[in-house]
C-alpha cells in the first residue's frame, strides 16, 4: 500500500461546526490535509446548513448538534461559533468522545475552559485551541532566535496590535459588541497575544490593564439601524511583569485608522529583534522579523525554506490553521496532548478573565501559576 492510500484509509472524519469563520478557514483547511474530511457542517438554520454542505460537498448537514454527534463517521469536531456558545457546545462533543478543535477565545471565564480541559482528560481525547501565531514562519523564526538567546538578558518587551477592523462606527451591532457574550478586541486578538507571550516569553506574574469603548454604539441591521449600545472593550492597554521580571507592554486597538498593524518589539543587553507587518487586511500575510546586535542598525532576517509554508493562499489564516490541523492529528495519532493544547486555552483566559478584573479594579493582579489554577 501507498502512502498516500494509507492515509486515504486512516482519514479522520470532522464535523465543523459554525459556517462563518468555519467556511471560510476550518472547511477548506481540514479539505486540504491528507488526513482529514469533513463529513458533516452544523448551522442552528437547516437551512443554512445544507447550502453550505452543497457548495463543499459536504455529505451531512444539521441544524442539531447531536444529531451531529451521534454520526459513526464523525471522529472529531472543529467549533468555530461565537464564544458565547463555545462552553456548552465543546462540553457535549467531549462527552460525546470526540477530539476537539477549538477557535478562541476558548469560553466566556478561565473556570469553564479548566473544565473543558479536565473533561477532555477524563474522555480521553486530544482538544486544542486554534493558536494560529505559533505556526507562522517568522513567529517560530523569532521563537529559535529568542531560544539562542539572541537578544540576551530581556530588558523590555513591546506590542502593538493597532487596526482598523472596527473602526467605522457604521459596522453592524452583533455579539461582538456585547462584553456578556465575548465580544470585544480583547478576546479576538488578545487572546492570540496571551498565547504566543507565553509561549515566546514565559509566564506572567501581574498585570495592570485599562479597557475603553470608543464607539458607545452601533446600528442593528436586524431593527432597521437603530443604534444600540456597545460594551465590548475595542481598546486595551497592559503593562505586564513576566515571571522573570521582564516588562511587558500590551496595546491592543481595533478602531485605530491607519493604526501600524502588528508589531512585537524585544530589547536585551545584547541585541534588539522586531517582527511587525502593517498589512491591515490580512493578519498573518506580511509579517518580518528584523534583528539587531546591540548598537548596530536593524536588518531583515531571511525565513529558511525549512520554516517556509509549502503552500501559501490568498487568505494568509489558512497555511498555518493547516500546520494547527496537523499539528490536532498528530496528537490524535499519537493519543497525547502537545503544544499547544487546552491547558494553554486555559492560561490565555485566565490572562483575559484577571485583565477585566484589574480593569473594573483599577489596580495590578496577580497571575497565579498555570499549574496551581488546574490543580
Amino acid at each position: 500500500m501507498t502512502n498516500d492510500e494509507q492515509q486515504m484509509t486512516n482519514q479522520i472524519g470532522v464535523a465543523v461546526i459554525g459556517t462563518g469563520f468555519g467556511q471560510k478557514i476550518h472547511i477548506p483547511g481540514f479539505q486540504i490535509h491528507p488526513r482529514t474530511q469533513v463529513v458533516a457542517v452544523y448551522n442552528p438554520h437547516l437551512d443554512k446548513a445544507n447550502a453550505v454542505a452543497e457548495s463543499h460537498n459536504i455529505p451531512q448537514a444539521s441544524d442539531r448538534l447531536e444529531d451531529i454527534l451521534a454520526m459513526p463517521d464523525v471522529q472529531a469536531v472543529s467549533i468555530s461559533t461565537p464564544p458565547f456558545l463555545h462552553y456548552d457546545m465543546a462540553q457535549q462533543v467531549l462527552q460525546a468522545g470526540k477530539h476537539l478543535l477549538l477557535e478562541k477565545p476558548m469560553t466566556l471565564s478561565a473556570t469553564e475552559t479548566r473544565d473543558l480541559y479536565h473533561l477532555a482528560k477524563q474522555q480521553g481525547v486530544v482538544a486544542m485551541p486554534d493558536f494560529e501565531f505559533r505556526f507562522v514562519p517568522p513567529w517560530q523564526l523569532l521563537a529559535e532566535h529568542l531560544e539562542s538567546g539572541y537578544v540576551g538578558q530581556k530588558r523590555l518587551i513591546k506590542i502593538d496590535w493597532l487596526v482598523s477592523s472596527r473602526a467605522n462606527a457604521q459596522r453592524a451591532w452583533n455579539w461582538y459588541a456585547q462584553k456578556e457574550k465575548g465580544g470585544g478586541a480583547l478576546g479576538a486578538v488578545g487572546s492570540h497575544a496571551f498565547d504566543y507571550i507565553n509561549w515566546l516569553f514565559g509566564s506572567v506574574r501581574r498585570l495592570c490593564a485599562q479597557m475603553s469603548t470608543a464607539i458607545p454604539e452601533r446600528p442593528d441591521p436586524s431593527q432597521g439601524g437603530k443604534l444600540k449600545p456597545v460594551d465590548a472593550d475595542d481598546t486595551c492597554l497592559l503593562m505586564l511583569e513576566l515571571a522573570d521580571g521582564t516588562p511587558c507592554q500590551l496595546c491592543i486597538s481595533s478602531v485605530t485608522y491607519n493604526g501600524r498593524g502588528h508589531f512585537v518589539e524585544v530589547y536585551g543587553d545584547r541585541g534588539t529583534l522586531v517582527l511587525g507587518s502593517s498589512n491591515q487586511n490580512d493578519y498573518v500575510h506580511g509579517f518580518q522579523l528584523w534583528a539587531a546586535p546591540a548598537g548596530e542598525s536593524l536588518s531583515e532576517v531571511d525565513i529558511p525554506k525549512r520554516l517556509a509554508f509549502p503552500q501559501v493562499y490568498p487568505d494568509g489564516r489558512l497555511a498555518p490553521f493547516i500546520r494547527v490541523v496537523d499539528q490536532w492529528v498528530q496528537s490524535i495519532d499519537a493519543d497525547k496532548h502537545q503544544s499547544p493544547s487546552l491547558a494553554e486555552g486555559v492560561y490565555s483566559q485566565l490572562l483575559m478573565d484577571l485583565t477585566h478584573q484589574s480593569h473594573q479594579e483599577n489596580s495590578w493582579v496577580d497571575v497565579p501559576s498555570l499549574s496551581s489554577f488546574l490543580a
